[in-house]
């Protein structure tokens, strides 16, 4: 399993629209071949700051599978003009601690 992580910087007065799309886009990645889930989670000390993290079973499930698809264009379509400073995306395996 790999974990996609994004920072994502919302621009200033547009969190309640962001997350509305965010609602709307989310269907879209769920789509894709190789999805395991997907997390919004709000920034509690910066209120345009929010962490995206989605699980794939592969990097090719994200970086080709998602990223080739017609839902991805629907998904920059809906969410990419929200971010500034666009998203620094990485990606992370488990190490296993035994």
């Amino acid at each position: 399993m790999i974990t996609e992580a994004a920072m994502l910087q919302v621009k200033a007065g547009q969190t309640r629209q962001f997350e509305q799309s965010f609602r709307e886009a989310s269907p879209l990645i769920a789509s894709i071949d190789g999805y395991l889930g997907h997390e919004l989670q709000h920034c509690l000390e910066d209120d345009h700051k929010y962490l995206l993290i989605v699980r794939w079973r592969s990097l090719e499930d994200h970086t080709v599978g998602f990223r080739e698809s017609a839902q991805y264009q629907e998904w920059k379509a809906l969410l990419h003009h929200y971010y500034s400073p666009f998203p620094v995306v990485e990606h992370y395996s488990q190490i296993s601690l035994s």
